[in-house]
């Protein structure tokens, strides 16, 4: 790929180098790629980075890691089961809109406590306490939406959630689907095993298919 810094990779490219930094941290053969004294330099006047991450804040879901990423390449937003509120949206769209970062990802994981946890509650469980309730509630609509398709596998559950926080986020932000439509930006969501370390798409949005499952 490009160096970002200065040039703005395709939504394409950018992809594939992220799959392809995901690969090497599966094999345990990671490049560790700008994380030294010149990349720190670089980045002091600017940033160009070529993906927008918007993740769970699970602590085994570190970016950088097991994207085999560096200083200046992925701007990266978290929360509990990646649920979103307007400080997440500004977030993802200060990186499309100011940044021009063609590429946003949102990445779940199997084992998710947030999904597990609004089961729970959907079951009857005691409510959580504090503001996990507003985590809960937020995950609610894609629980029930799963349930409704006749999902029950918890695992299957966070991929659907995956999904529709890739297709809200598209109804919410007026520029991030702008940006799609233009094809300056594409939004995918990928499905993360804490077991054997691998991200896999569960979502498209912005790539031809054909594309997208040659990447």
């Amino acid at each position: 790929m490009t160096d970002s810094i200065t040039n703005t990779p395709t939504p394409e490219e950018s992809l594939r180098t992220l799959l392809a930094g995901n690969r090497r941290f599966v094999d345990g053969s990671p490049e560790h790629p700008n994380q030294d004294a010149a990349r720190r330099a670089a980045t002091v006047p600017t940033q160009r980075p070529f993906a927008v991450l918007f993740g769970c804040s699970d602590s085994r879901l570190a970016a950088e890691i097991i994207f085999d990423r560096g200083l200046g390449d992925l701007f990266v937003v978290r929360t509990a089961g990646h649920v979103m509120g307007p400080e997440v949206l500004g977030s993802i769209e200060y990186g499309v809109a100011v940044l021009d970062s063609p590429l946003v990802v949102i990445l779940g994981h199997d084992q998710c406590g947030a999904v597990a946890a609004t089961c729970e509650a959907l079951d009857g469980a005691a409510p959580a306490p504090g503001f996990i309730r507003d985590v809960i509630e937020r995950v609610t609509p894609s629980v029930l939406a799963a349930h409704a398709a006749g999902i029950e596998s918890r695992d299957a559950i966070v991929e659907e959630h995956i999904k529709q926080t890739v297709d809200l986020l598209l109804d919410r932000s007026r520029v991030l689907a702008e940006a799609v439509d233009a094809g300056r930006t594409a939004v995918v969501g990928l499905s993360y095993r804490l077991a054997d370390g691998t991200a896999r798409l569960v979502s498209v949005r912005g790539l031809d298919d054909a594309v997208a499952v040659q990447v």
